[in-house]
């Protein structure tokens, strides 16, 4: 649905009241954590909270560390995400993707691939599965995905942040159908073969920065799974969110994945981008905050999860 500034203000009301137990400027103590050789991240606990519930944030596409930042991206989305629900009285966790750790080492995995990820989210839903009694995964972008293939280590609920709903091949088919029409049957052999589990060299040089043959066995991992087909198959609450500036994930995407799990909740917020920014201005606007850390989470992100989450603590203490 798309919120009126009308029902976004009622919205936002129905929230304050729902979470007035959790919104009273709450403090957090700060824990640095290593869960594995792989996962190291940073976890905020509510000081005068009992028995907080726990989100456990994911970080979307590329080299993503705990923040949301990248070597030439600091916008410190995910940093501020965290802080934010933690302030409202809700634990998080969000953690490095293991790439970064090892491009810090200059250890890099060549032989890296999609499912890496989804065994690093399990592992942390494993930590703290034992500790929290109600846990959220929270995953953004390529991160919703991670997030799904890693609820089944034992997740109460799903959030998905401008996540997709199509498979990575028919993602990426339909964006140079648009952008670049004249390599569509290019790109849709490249992607049989890859999606056949085997590699190939042949295809255009304007593709190879897509195609790298170093990239091509993670690709084939990745464009094994549909979101969409995984979400239809959950049985506990989900919660979906994506913004009409989104430049990466369109809304189309998230109606898909409402139609796939028709009693998930669907959220869709005007003027929000990719980063869970609001977004007045242009393109060019929009793009420059990825290297912009003076935005702020939208408040009405912060509430609606708040919601949800209040609301999937209650129903598991019942």
């Amino acid at each position: 649905m798309l919120l009126s500034r009308m029902t976004k203000y009622l919205f936002s009301l129905v929230c304050f009241i729902c979470m007035a137990s959790f919104t009273k400027a709450q403090t957090f103590t700060t824990t640095n954590l290593t869960i594995n050789r792989h996962v190291d991240g940073t976890l905020l606990v509510p000081e005068s909270v009992e028995h907080p519930p726990l989100v456990i944030i994911i970080a979307g596409s590329g080299p993503t560390d705990r923040n949301g930042n990248q070597s030439f991206m600091k916008n410190d989305m995910l940093k501020k995400l965290a802080e934010g629900l933690s302030k409202t009285g809700i634990a998080t966790f969000r953690y490095d993707k293991r790439i970064v750790k090892q491009l810090r080492t200059r250890n890099l995995d060549k032989n890296i691939r999609f499912d890496d990820f989804v065994i690093d989210a399990k592992s942390v839903v494993n930590h703290f599965k034992n500790t929290y009694t109600s846990i959220v995964i929270a995953g953004h972008s390529q991160g919703s995905l991670v997030g799904l293939l890693a609820l089944e280590a034992g997740a109460n609920g799903f959030i998905s942040l401008a996540g997709a709903a199509n498979s990575i091949d028919q993602i990426i088919l339909e964006q140079i159908s648009k952008t670049a029409p004249y390599f569509t049957a290019d790109t849709k052999r490249v992607l049989d073969v890859l999606k056949s589990g085997q590699t190939t060299t042949d295809f255009p040089p304007a593709l190879s920065s897509m195609f790298n043959l170093d990239l091509q066995p993670f690709m084939s991992n990745w464009m094994q799974y549909s979101p969409k087909e995984l979400i239809k198959k959950l049985e506990i609450p989900v919660l979906i969110l994506n913004g009409t500036k989104d430049l990466q994930v369109t809304t189309s995407e998230a109606h898909l994945l409402k139609e796939a799990k028709e009693d998930a909740q669907l959220v869709i917020i005007e003027n929000m981008n990719h980063l869970l920014f609001e977004i007045n201005g242009d393109d060019l606007v929009n793009s420059k905050s990825y290297n912009d850390n003076t935005y702020p989470v939208m408040p009405e992100v912060l509430e609606i999860i708040g919601a949800f989450i209040k609301k999937e603590k209650s129903t598991i203490e019942k």
